[in-house]
């Protein structure tokens, strides 16, 4: 059965019975009810595979993060409050420094590793990153618990179905100001400990409760090159964490967290649409619609980036060649990308339309070696100040659904090429092979010195069986 096609819907007891007191709809204890009560067999094969694929892509991003500064110190400070020794080390794994620590402090640490090279996966509609925050606290607790492999892709599919959920409610108007990942990733890693914690749908409304209070995520970063990105990220994964493990032990959260005339709508949107909150629970699968990231940087410059790369291979460019590039964009990308101009660190760069256009037309690809090695050259910020961002109203009215990447390529001939994507590298349609998932994950290993060849093929070879495994172990060996 094809991922997104009408299938059987999700078997579960009606609200009704298991809220005595429920009148007329309370949405957020439909998402709760779905979240708790999700079992394997309600989930289509087609999208088990694919939760695989997203999980083996997660683990190259986290391991990447190692020896990125901002990482780093988030890492060493989760090392530091764990209260752990050697000889009586926690339960769950800390991946870049191979330690063991609390579920809380490792799905921390992981959460910000696996954000900051920009290779992690991202749900168009909802403009959200589910795999940085879902796979962190998953996995911290899956090992902590014992759960098995099958377990822990139950609860990320529960965890991509919330919060991608979340992020389309939430709308564009929440997007233009939160960092929708550290705002629905709270939620989203909730869903996904509270499954595997087997929370009662009671329990889960009062962790999704807990997880909405705390969440949190300004775009105002960018403006100064700051890390926050990566504190998103780790908030995110271990409040929404603590929340579910708190609701287990009886601590309430506000019953209408997402909807409520004070909840997250009501202070972080203008156009929230609370239908989308319980859009097809149990028929459409929105995991089985997560991109993949081709380009190591926001994805926002990744339609653009292939249709310019369409143009230099049908026209046979040069950099040199070129006088300026147009995008045509989405309201989105400007919001996002146009305070960049002058990217001062790699990271921020990857925030630079025109620096993301430079890396395209001069390496033909714009991975984690070429921001790194080149995002300064002088060759690079030339070309980047002489690219645009427009507003074009086709690309605008089709996001957030469709991400479309229109340029147009003005040569110093005074010729004008024009080039269009409609699904850029990783989307649904235009998908990774897990050949490419594996081959990126063992690129970003290479880079980050995370772990050696061998040590990926192993963990790599453990992820793609994930589901014969009765209980979580550790990926990585430890020091």
């Amino acid at each position: 059965m094809k991922a997104g096609l009408p299938c059987k819907p999700l078997q579960s007891l009606p609200n009704s019975f298991l809220f005595p007191f429920m009148t007329t709809q309370h949405l957020s204890q439909e998402l709760a009810s779905f979240a708790s009560n999700l079992q394997a067999k309600d989930i289509p094969a087609d999208v088990m595979n694919r939760a695989e694929d997203l999980l083996v892509d997660w683990f190259g991003s986290a391991i990447a993060g190692k020896g990125s500064r901002p990482v780093e110190i988030i890492t060493k400070f989760a090392e530091s409050m764990g209260g752990f020794s050697a000889a009586h080390a926690g339960p769950s794994e800390i991946l870049i420094t191979r330690k063991k620590s609390s579920p809380f402090l490792a799905a921390m640490a992981n959460a910000a590793a696996s954000h900051v090279a920009e290779q992690d996966d991202v749900h168009n509609g909802s403009v959200f990153h589910p795999a940085t925050v879902v796979f962190p606290s998953a996995l911290a607790c899956a090992q902590a618990i014992g759960a098995s492999g099958e377990d822990l892709l139950v609860a990320a599919v529960a965890g991509y179905e919330v919060g991608i959920r979340v992020g389309e409610f939430l709308g564009r108007s929440h997007y233009k100001v939160f960092h929708t990942t550290g705002t629905a990733g709270t939620i989203a890693a909730a869903a996904a400990v509270g499954h595997l914690l087997k929370l009662t749908p009671v329990q889960m409304l009062n962790a999704f409760g807990s997880a909405g209070t705390q969440s949190a995520g300004l775009w105002e970063f960018l403006r100064d090159a700051a890390d926050s990105k990566q504190l998103h990220t780790a908030h995110a994964a271990s409040t929404g964490l603590m929340s579910a493990y708190i609701a287990q032990a009886g601590f309430t959260g506000a019953q209408h967290i997402l909807e409520g005339k004070q909840g997250m709508a009501a202070g972080m949107s203008s156009d929230a649409d609370p239908s989308k909150l319980v859009d097809r629970l149990g028929i459409r699968w929105a995991l089985a619609e997560t991109s993949f990231k081709y380009h190591a940087s926001c994805r926002h410059t990744h339609p653009a980036a292939d249709a310019l790369l369409q143009v230099m291979l049908a026209y046979k460019l040069k950099p040199s060649d070129i006088a300026k590039v147009e995008t045509l964009v989405h309201q989105g990308a400007i919001d996002v990308l146009g305070p960049v101009t002058d990217p001062a660190t790699v990271h921020q760069s990857k925030f630079s339309m025109g620096t993301v256009l430079a890396l395209i037309a001069h390496y033909q690809f714009a991975g984690l070696q070429e921001f790194d090695q080149h995002f300064h050259d002088d060759a690079i910020c030339l070309f980047r100040d002489r690219v645009t961002m427009t507003l074009d109203p086709e690309v605008d009215s089709a996001y957030p659904q469709r991400w479309i990447g229109k340029v147009k390529v003005h040569l110093h001939d005074g010729q004008i090429l024009e080039g269009r994507v409609d699904e850029p590298k990783g989307d649904p349609g235009n998908t990774l092979s897990r050949t490419e998932v594996t081959d990126k994950a063992m690129r970003l290993a290479d880079f980050s010195g995370g772990a050696s060849p061998a040590e990926m093929h192993t963990a790599i070879d453990l992820l793609w069986n994930i589901r014969k495994q009765a209980k979580i172990s550790s990926l990585l060996p430890h020091s």
